[in-house]
């Protein structure tokens, strides 16, 4: 192109870009569509044996039109390498993130042995989360283990005892101490840990954040649970949405196994995004209707929901 005409291009290529700049600049932006996952434990809820396979799991979301999966660890029947790295690569042909990892561990303990057994344990899962690339892991503060089953827990609607001679105070520094010994190998390995809203010292959104409060670590914030707050849930919600990494969806078509929780999601999206939560929302289904079903319902249900907020 001879020296002129490039210079003539170059301006008034500058000039279109500067006036669409503008006429950018005078209108709103529209709002980023949130991005829905789906836990595997939507599918498997501990109990369909033909939904144990995570693979299957990752290609049912693809079919449904997910955008991501989060893996439930205990769901899992294989942590070699080979098996993770076969995890990531089928998400990623499907054109899916794998974008939360649900663990369980219980530092709810008087004995130091035990905290320190469940401290090497989410180490573990950390370095697993690392290894399947996953950004975020959800973690427990674990329960006093006074109530023996999780039906009867239920039944108590997530109320316990604590152990006999032993009071709150107490088991909040045994939990903050212990999940400030992961916090390291999270920062080591980019993995945001996220504290529940589930049972034990986190029943509560007070309780949640006595412990993110008191590490005061970016590497530890709070996966939100929309159906763990039997009472006044989106009040109780919205003191944790601040710091929210991951929100977790639970939807219950077919009533729910253990309970219901009547949830407004056109209420919790707007909520959301008045906090500027920009993450993923990660459904799951906790209802007695078939997964096959029941899930892409739920997942029409919140892509209206958010889309509107």
């Amino acid at each position: 192109m001879p020296m002129g005409s490039r210079r003539a291009f170059l301006s008034t290529a500058a000039a279109a870009v500067a006036a669409s700049g503008l006429r950018a600049a005078d209108t709103p932006a529209k709002p980023r569509r949130t991005r829905i996952g789906v836990s595997t434990y939507s599918f498997w809820q501990f109990k369909r044996d033909i939904w144990r396979d995570v693979d299957k799991c990752i290609d049912a979301a693809a079919e449904m039109e997910f955008d991501g999966v989060e893996l439930l660890h205990v769901q899992m029947t294989d942590e070699s390498n080979a098996a993770l790295q076969r995890h990531k690569r089928n998400a990623f042909r499907n054109g899916l993130d794998l974008m939360g990892f649900s663990t369980h561990q219980t530092f709810l303990s008087p004995d130091p042995a035990v905290r320190q057994k469940n401290i090497d344990i989410t180490i573990k899962q950390i370095e697993l989360a690392y290894a399947l690339g996953i950004p975020t892991m959800r973690i427990n503060t674990g329960r006093w283990g006074t109530t023996k089953s999780f039906d009867a827990l239920m039944a108590q609607r997530g109320n316990e005892a604590s152990l006999p001679g032993h009071t709150e105070d107490e088991a909040y520094g045994w939990v903050t101490d212990s999940i400030a010994k992961c916090v390291p190998t999270a920062e080591k390995c980019g993995v945001t840990l996220g504290l529940e809203n589930h049972w034990g010292l986190g029943k509560t959104p007070e309780g949640v954040l006595r412990i993110v409060n008191a590490i005061k670590s970016p590497w530890l914030q709070v996966t939100l649970d929309t159906g763990n707050f039997f009472e006044n849930p989106y009040d109780r919600l919205e003191m944790l949405a601040p710091q929210a990494v991951l929100v977790q969806a639970k939807t219950y078509y077919g009533g729910g196994i253990w309970y219901q929780v009547d949830l407004d999601y056109d209420r919790i999206a707007a909520m959301l995004r008045k906090h500027k939560y920009r993450g993923y929302v990660s459904l799951e289904f906790e209802g007695k209707d078939d997964p096959a079903q029941a899930v892409p319902r739920s997942l029409e249900m919140l892509r209206k929901a958010f889309a509107s907020a």
